[in-house]
């Protein structure tokens, strides 16, 4: 449907040869996927330039709209970070999960308006900014506003991600006791991870309520997270029967200067080995203890997510 050709594109080596490692991964329950995928900097690397071309010039609304069922083409997973902003709509995950062939699976990440307690200053929050959020891990509205839409496509999502930003003015023991009346309401049947931006907050005692309801702490690269290989290296971190990892942002460098440095992400500019030495422990972790492994690269972390995955999985560039 996306190609004007009679015939079709030449799959890159470059895209064959990291299609076939991320499936060999697959293979072993290590799924490699990316953080979004509509990144026209991927064009010739990731996707077929000739699919998306209409009346000799690349459409934008072409791409965005058949995009991912190309991006199936190379990853079994994906992260889908637009949720994180508001509820979608019954129509829009019609649309969405439409537009994949159905051996993708997704991730999500769960809308602002449950994880966020107090509304960061920022203009785009109008006169919410700085105030309370009164839905804040209000699993009713969860339920109502996010999963039962979702029930539909239950065997297409591998998990839901709930993630926490920086929080202040809120202890620990505060997050914990919310947490657990939360979880507690929860379904049992979906696979839900946890991720703190916090570091103070990774502590035995936060660990073991996540053991305890069965969710994922979410191995996050981040400013100030320890490092993935630190993070993976405590015992007690490997929370459930599965295991999730965001590999956002070098240590220390704020999300904005990633982006500025390096956007459209047409490829690596700046190898990240500590890193790509954390995400290939995990893959090993996993393994060894039979978890299923989901791994999301970010653009952000090196400047293409592609050619980071590829860097982990051996595939020459």
């Amino acid at each position: 449907m996306q190609n004007l050709s009679l015939f079709e594109p030449e799959i890159p080596p470059f895209r064959a040869a990291l299609s076939a490692a991320v499936r060999a991964a697959a293979a072993d329950n290590v799924f490699f996927g990316t953080s979004s995928w509509k990144y026209e900097g991927w064009l010739g690397q990731i996707y077929s330039p000739e699919r998306y071309v209409v009346r000799g010039r690349l459409s934008q609304k072409k791409f965005e709209q058949f995009c991912l069922s190309e991006y199936a083409e190379v990853f079994p997973i994906v992260c889908g970070d637009f949720s994180f902003y508001q509820f979608p709509t019954r129509q829009y995950w019609e649309r969405l999960f439409a537009s994949a062939p159905p051996p993708l699976r997704f991730a999500f990440k769960v809308p602002e308006e449950i994880t966020v307690r107090v509304w960061p200053g920022h203009p785009r929050y109008g006169n919410r900014a700085g105030q309370g959020n009164p839905t804040f891990l209000n699993a009713a509205v969860f339920q109502n506003m996010f999963l039962d839409l979702l029930k539909p496509y239950r065997d297409r999502i591998a998990v839901l991600i709930f993630e926490f930003g920086a929080l202040v003015r809120f202890s620990l023991e505060e997050l914990l006791e919310s947490l657990d009346l939360f979880l507690r309401a929860l379904p049992a049947d979906w696979r839900y991870a946890i991720e703190i931006r916090n570091p103070e907050f990774l502590t035995p005692q936060y660990l073991a309520c996540l053991r305890e309801h069965r969710v994922a702490h979410v191995f996050n690269a981040w400013t100030r997270m320890p490092e993935l290989l630190v993070q993976s290296g405590i015992r007690d971190a490997w929370t459930t029967d599965f295991t999730v990892t965001r590999a956002l942002l070098r240590f220390g460098r704020p999300y904005e200067q990633a982006v500025e440095k390096f956007q459209p992400y047409q490829s690596v500019q700046e190898p990240n080995e500590s890193a790509r030495e954390g995400l290939r422990h995990i893959v090993q972790k996993s393994r060894e203890a039979r978890k299923a492994a989901y791994i999301f690269v970010n653009n952000r972390l090196e400047g293409n997510a592609p050619g980071t995955i590829a860097a982990v999985l051996g595939v020459d560039a």
